[in-house]
């Protein structure tokens, strides 16, 4: 894998994260029962700054949650072929029922990873409605999904692939595009 460009830095990032917030908190007319839920792995540090741009701007605190969807997979099949699937565990302290949750997550693709996640919510609780935060959508739908929040929409070729850097993981703030 060959890196070709750097489309996000530190800074755009930091920006994309800030309008998210500000469309996030305009679409649900403030944060009164509202609950942010990152994706493991990436979604997870994503949804803690989203909750501080929130704080920055409405002073108010948004619950946070993490959600591990290894075992919704519809892959799991091919994944457990190569190694056993890693539940990296879900810790949401508040119910979820009757609020909003905006699950939040690095890059969409397939839309996949979303359907498991909202598979995984509705086996935890019934919230009154499911929203979509990404940082990056580049395209290439396989189910009908479709983001409420894109920090950057970025279209690739099949033969590319987005690997977003956070730097609570990876001692960097960056989104890429490497050829394959």
């Amino acid at each position: 894998m060959q890196k070709k460009t750097v489309v996000l830095d530190q800074a755009a990032m930091n920006r994309a994260l800030t309008r998210m917030g500000h469309e996030i908190l305009e679409k649900n007319k403030g944060g009164d029962d509202l609950i942010l839920v990152g994706i493991k792995t990436r979604g997870v540090p994503l949804a803690k700054r989203l909750q501080q741009k929130i704080r920055q701007i409405e002073s108010h605190t948004v619950p946070i949650g993490e959600l591990d969807i290894s075992l919704y997979r519809d892959d799991l099949e091919k994944v457990s072929e190569q190694e056993d699937p890693e539940l990296k565990s879900t810790h949401i302290d508040v119910p979820l029922k009757g609020k909003k949750v905006v699950l939040i997550d690095d890059v969409l693709y397939t839309g996949r990873t979303v359907r498991a996640a909202m598979d995984a919510l509705m086996d935890i609780d019934r919230p009154s409605q499911i929203q979509l935060g990404t940082l990056v959508d580049r395209g290439h739908r396989e189910l009908p999904i479709r983001a409420d929040y894109v920090g950057k929409n970025i279209p690739t070729s099949d033969q590319e692939i987005i690997v977003v850097h956070v730097m609570e993981h990876d001692e960097k703030d960056e989104v890429s595009i490497y050829e394959k």
